[in-house]
């Protein structure tokens, strides 16, 4: 008994077994009957080197962007860099196939189709990121429209104009052409204008803002033909807030601090001198500071640099006003010192007058008796010299000391007093047409 149901048991468990092998047998061939269409039947004399529609009209290909980030902005380098999907449709016939879904492929089959030569123009390096595995994308769908998706990383060229620096806004370009297809064979569009491309709107930058952005579609005219161009523009503004605390402020603070001196007193020289010293010597610390991190270029004279340049020339001048009025203080005269001085000039050029005109008389009373000699004559016109040249530096003299009393200050400490309201109102000036020309024109 024992024997006999041992023997049924194998007989039970041998028919399960082969039932399922079966079973999956026929479900492998019934998937590979499914997949032989649309992998293996497809691929079947396909050439991935022959475009779609070869010799005839151009492939039109449409494309759109993901700005997940732009990592750096230099200004020095003239560059941005940013990470990018890169997603390009277009239709191949050759991969046409029943029924409505779509096939994702593994994106090592790319080697295996035909695909778009684009690239970035003004690209300096770049690299496809390939952790874990090569991030491509590969999309069929049975009308034959063909989605490949990458996701590069760029450092993309832009040229900058820094003259209103830091309040400036720079214009970046994003350029994707063919290399080799030219507008016979490929044409590039945007598959939906303006909004191609998303990610911009809520990108947060360090030192700048994304103003606005737009697409655009041209052509690239080279010495082998015309090729397609697909254009990205997108505005950059610059945060003034960081350079505001950083340099304008500081800059501020050193001038204001220049003004002390005009309420020390004159006779403190130390004082006075080791503050203008010392605000020449912080503020030429902070115009380095500020060039280290701009293109040393001299084509460029930036808004910050004209910022910098008044403030050192207000504080330099606070020195030369000290020096100034210390002079003036040393050397005092007042107007009546002047006016005592060119009298006793004038008295004794009119009595130098009197004592030539007294020597000549006798020599002209004799001449009445006498008959004329040329010794009398050449005594005549000697007097008649010296008269001339009495008169003129007479005249000299009083216009000199005229010109001097035009430039001398009659109190030096009112230097001090008409610096105090001269320098603060000139600064305020410049800066009220400083900050209107460059924020607004």
């Amino acid at each position: 008994i024992a024997y006999n149901l041992f023997t049924v048991y194998e007989c039970i468990w041998v028919f399960l077994f082969r039932r399922c092998f079966l079973s999956g047998a026929s479900n492998s061939d019934r998937n590979d009957a499914v997949l032989l269409p649309t992998i293996q039947m497809l691929m079947k004399g396909y050439n991935k080197y022959l475009r779609p529609n070869f010799d005839g009209e151009p492939v039109k290909v449409g494309m759109s962007l993901d700005i997940a980030s732009i990592d750096a902005v230099s200004e020095i380098n003239m560059d941005y860099t940013a990470t990018i999907f890169l997603r390009q449709r277009w239709i191949d016939e050759r991969l046409l196939f029943e029924g409505n879904k779509s096939l994702s492929l593994d994106g090592r089959l790319v080697e295996l189709l035909w695909v778009p030569d684009t690239f970035i123009v003004d690209s300096k390096k770049s690299f496809l990121h390939d952790i874990t595995v090569e991030n491509r994308l590969i999309r069929i769908f049975a009308n034959g429209t063909v989605l490949y998706a990458i996701r590069i990383t760029a450092t993309i060229a832009c040229n900058m104009d820094l003259t209103k620096y830091p309040m400036d806004r720079q214009v970046c370009t994003l350029q994707l052409e063919s290399w080799g297809y030219n507008i016979q064979d490929v044409m590039f569009y945007w598959t939906r204008g303006n909004d191609s491309v998303r990610g911009l709107e809520t990108l947060q930058l360090a030192q700048y803002t994304v103003e606005n952005h737009y697409t655009s579609i041209s052509q690239a005219v080279y010495e082998t033909g015309f090729y397609p161009k697909l254009v990205l523009h997108f505005e950059l503004r610059r945060n003034i807030l960081y350079f505001i605390l950083e340099t304008y402020v500081p800059s501020t603070l050193l001038v204001i601090l220049s003004w002390v001196s005009f309420w020390i007193s004159q006779s403190s020289v130390p004082a006075r001198t080791c503050i203008g010293v010392t605000t020449v010597l912080t503020m030429t610390t902070l115009m380095m500071g500020a060039r280290t991190s701009l293109p040393n270029a001299n084509c460029f004279i930036k808004a910050i640099d004209v910022y910098l340049g008044i403030c050192f020339s207000f504080i330099f001048g606070a020195l030369l006003e000290y020096a100034i009025a210390h002079f003036c203080t040393v050397h005092h005269y007042t107007i009546e010192d002047v006016h005592r001085d060119l009298k006793k000039e004038l008295e004794e050029s009119n009595g130098c007058i009197t004592a030539i005109s007294r020597n000549s008389t006798p020599i002209i009373k004799r001449g009445k008796h006498l008959p004329r000699t040329n010794s009398s004559s050449e005594n005549n016109g000697r007097n008649d010299l010296a008269l001339d040249n009495s008169k003129i530096l007479v005249l000299f003299k009083n216009k000199a000391h005229r010109i001097a009393g035009c430039f001398t200050v009659e109190n030096p400490d009112n230097i001090d007093r008409y610096s105090r309201l001269v320098f603060p109102l000139a600064f305020v000036v410049i800066n009220f047409f400083y900050w209107i020309y460059y924020l607004f024109l």
